[in-house]
This record gives structure tokens, sequence and C-alpha cells, in this order.
């Protein structure tokens, strides 16, 4: 329990919060990316034929479900913290659940990326 009674705890919990979202997304980014990279490699060398999908799809799939498991992670985190705060740490009639509904629909979002990225091929 904090005994601050300041509610820069608070604001420090949810831009670390906010931090975790943007270290999920550029990690969704960057599996993304990796994904596709796959795609390019096939692109230039159209003799190759694959059978199943390469190395290139699971690290990037690997990636995005990091960033997931980062930003749900997260969410849990901050609900924690927000328990060990006084009624006084944060600031009265301030939406405490903004930055977990952003975090969770960019988790449900990638969720369905998933689901997109093997629906292919």
């Amino acid at each position: 329990m904090s005994d601050l009674n300041d509610p820069r705890v608070f604001f420090a919990a949810e831009r670390t919060l906010m931090a975790w979202n943007r270290t999920g997304l550029t990690l969704m980014a960057f599996g993304f990316v990796l994904e596709r990279f796959g795609l390019f490699l096939h692109m230039l060398r159209p003799a190759a034929v694959s059978a199943g999908r390469d190395v290139s799809f699971w690290i990037g799939v690997a990636f995005i479900a990091l960033a997931l498991g980062a930003m749900s992670l997260s969410i849990v985190q901050y609900r924690r913290v927000l328990r060990t705060l006084r009624p006084v740490e944060i600031p009265e009639r301030y939406c405490t659940w903004g930055g977990v509904a952003l975090n969770l629909s960019v988790v449900v979002l990638g969720i369905a990326l998933l689901a997109y990225l093997f629906s292919e091929l």
C-alpha cells in the first residue's frame, strides 16, 4: 500500500501501462513484418515450392504472441497497483479504465491478426 497520498503515483502507473502498450504494438508490428518477409522471399525465388510455412512465419507469430502476453500482463499489473492506492491518490472523476480498455482492445485485435495469419495459405 502506498503512503504518499500523491496522485503522481497513479499517473506513473498509468504511464507505465501505456509504455507497455507501445512496446506491445512495436513487437506486434515487428512480428507482422517478419511474417510478411517470408512472402517476399517466396516471390524472389518462385521456383522453390514450399509445402508449409517457413521459419519467418513462426518467428513472426512468436513476436505477436509475445506482444499479446506482455500487454495482457501489463493490464494485470496495473490493476494490482490500483488496488494498493488510496482514494486520495486517484483524482476525482478520473477514468481509471481508459488505459485498460485501450490495451484490451489491442489484445483483441492482435488475436484477430493471429487468426488472420493462420487462416491464410
